[in-house]
């Protein structure tokens, strides 16, 4: 049990990690979808391309998007692109690095549904074949045209009664998931090969730039966590002191009945050095703006001196 508690405060401290653990939750999730899912063609000539490219492309779509909307930096990174500049600069680097971050985690589920349909070949036999040429294939050599389009469109049917008799969709599956096969181990490849460069190239370019990009998209992350952290102790605490003023005649009652409240004295020191004279609504909304349209520079030499 400890060693779970570990894993989850592992994870809540590090927003890369929980971040990695939903890519790869969405990329199994993309696997497991796609073997569960029951492909039926419809095996009409003005209906398969668009079922089959569709299968293949509209949920990579969705995975995507659930990428992007499941990622805390994705947020946070629109906040820092249109946030006002205030009295802190905005870095450009920063913002590219977490869009990069973004983009990389989020299209790893999409890449992943398309290997998987590309290796399986169903989706591309559906879309393409009907767009094959007959020529290509004896059993085809003495069809009207009207009869090559109709069997051409239920080659993905296999129990079709159009398909029993006639051997020739046999070769144009094979031929078409021959084909779907080859380009997803091609891009397969060339995904493996391009994170290969990335990973042994990126010494060669400016890591001190790397490193600070890295460093700073992490830092608007803690501290936006931090600020959110301080504003409910803050709300806590103003909502403490609003209901006591609220209850103030009735407070021997609450006392003995419902809440174990502090002793007079106890406890109100800190709390009025966390709410330190915000005592209305409208000192908090003003506070709340101020951190949005003017936020303090990243400079604590002047706190360190008080």
């Amino acid at each position: 049990m400890d060693r779970f508690r570990m894993i989850f405060q592992y994870f809540q401290s590090s927003s890369e990690s929980v971040m990695n653990g939903i890519c790869g939750l969405l990329a199994l999730a993309s696997v497991k979808m796609y073997t569960c899912f029951d492909f039926s063609c419809p095996c009409l000539p003005q209906y398969n391309m668009t079922y089959g490219l569709g299968i293949m492309f509209v949920p990579p779509i969705i995975l995507f998007l659930c990428g992007l909307i499941l990622n805390r930096q994705s947020l946070l990174m629109l906040d820092e692109w249109r946030r006002p500049e205030g009295h802190r600069k905005k870095d450009l680097a920063v913002i590219r690095y977490m869009c990069s971050s973004i983009m990389q985690r989020a299209t790893v589920a999409p890449v992943i549904w398309i290997i998987v349909t590309l290796l399986d070949g169903k989706c591309l036999i559906c879309a393409f074949s009907g767009s094959m040429d007959p020529e290509k294939f004896v059993r085809f050599a003495n069809v009207t045209p009207v009869q090559v389009e109709q069997l051409l469109a239920k080659v993905p049917c296999k129990d079709d009664e159009l398909m029993r008799n006639n051997i020739s969709h046999k070769a144009v599956s094979r031929y078409l998931r021959c084909w779907s096969q080859a380009l997803g181990w091609s891009i397969l490849l060339i995904l493996i090969v391009a994170a290969f460069l990335a990973r042994w190239l990126r010494p060669c370019f400016n890591q001190a730039a790397l490193m600070q990009a890295r460093h700073w998209s992490n830092y608007i992350d803690i501290e936006q966590k931090i600020f959110e952290e301080t504003c409910c102790e803050h709300s806590r605490l103003f909502a403490h002191k609003c209901i006591l003023h609220f209850f103030e005649s009735m407070q021997q009652e609450i006392k003995l009945h419902r809440f174990n409240m502090p002793r007079e004295g106890e406890g109100d020191e800190g709390e009025e050095d966390l709410l330190q004279g915000i005592t209305d609504q409208d000192k908090v909304n003003k506070l709340l703006k101020t951190w949005y349209y003017e936020k303090p520079p990243m400079d604590v030499s002047q706190a360190t001196q008080r």
